[in-house]
């Protein structure tokens, strides 16, 4: 106890070693939290394989990452793509997506070499076809703006994904299409769903039956992207638009994006049973098979209608 008249300088120097004691603490707790932190991002990135994860300035950067193979898509990736949105939904610290590819392309699609695998064994298509369901119903339901950086070619599933976002941006580079019928696939996985929305039946039909891939700046002026820009200019157009919206009255644009977003989800639930359904049927098909077989020997498809 203190006895007598006591100065401010008496009591600092009386507090003086617990305030040591309690800014030690601090420091610690704080190296430990991110050590903690720095752990659950990698724990994160295990379990989304795949799929390269960076956060910075409320910006989610989620790059497919394959690129040896043009980041196609494999089965570890397909099942990633279709849990992320949740994280994405989930974190805070999350305001803006940016959807991007590693190395020259966005993504190839479809991994052609394991088609035959999934004609051989049925079964591990019918695996994956809740998982394309889910990625088309998860990215429409994702009320945080989604912003495709189409940094190379977008092809089939690849080109779904992209176009499944909200704001499309591509290298002037880059190529769209969607070759499902190609390979002797239905346009199941979305294509057909988000391609009529976008650019009208008549066009959709035009690409989506042919197969034909576009130019960046064909996509651009018939509506499908937003915008086709060089290269080079790729990240400046891409981020300064994610760093504005983040910086955005978050509540406003995430339910106006939730109320644009309603008809295209009740579509989705109208016909992606179906669409996904006439795929896995035509993976078993003649011409399907042809198709992979033609890939393999590097010639023309020689389809028959079976």
């Amino acid at each position: 106890m203190l006895h007598g008249r006591v100065g401010i300088a008496d009591v600092a120097r009386v507090d003086e070693p617990d305030t040591l004691a309690l800014a030690a603490r601090v420091r610690g707790e704080a190296l430990r939290l991110g050590r903690l932190l720095d752990d659950l991002d990698l724990l994160a990135a295990a379990e989304r394989p795949g799929l390269l994860i960076e956060k910075k300035d409320k910006v989610m950067t989620i790059t497919l990452n394959a690129p040896e193979s043009l980041n196609s898509f494999t089965g570890a990736m397909h099942n990633a793509m279709s849990r992320i949105w949740d994280d994405v939904n989930d974190d805070p610290e999350v305001h803006v997506v940016v959807l991007t590819g590693a190395g020259r392309a966005f993504s190839a699609g479809g991994n052609v070499i394991n088609m035959q695998k999934k004609i051989d064994d049925p079964a591990s298509w019918d695996a994956g076809m809740p998982e394309a369901k889910r990625i088309v119903f998860r990215m429409l339901e994702c009320d945080k703006p989604i912003i495709a950086r189409v940094n190379g070619h977008a092809v089939g599933l690849g080109a779904t994904v992209a176009l499944l976002c909200d704001i499309i941006i591509a290298a002037d580079t880059a190529k769209i299409g969607d070759p499902h019928v190609n390979a002797g696939l239905v346009a199941g996985d979305g294509g057909a769903l988000i391609w009529p929305q976008l650019v009208g039946f008549a066009r959709a039909k035009e690409y989506l039956l042919t197969g034909d891939l576009m130019s960046a700046a064909e996509a651009e002026r018939i509506g499908l992207i937003n915008h086709a820009v060089p290269a080079d200019q790729l990240d400046e157009k891409v981020y300064g638009l994610a760093r504005r919206l983040a910086s955005g009255p978050m509540k406003s644009i995430r339910w106006t994006k939730q109320t644009i977003n309603v008809p295209l989800r009740q579509l989705a639930h109208s016909m992606m049973d179906l669409s996904l359904s006439l795929e896995t049927q035509s993976n078993l098909s003649k011409d399907h098979q042809e198709a992979v077989w033609a890939f393999g020997e590097k010639r023309k498809p020689n389809f028959t209608g079976g």
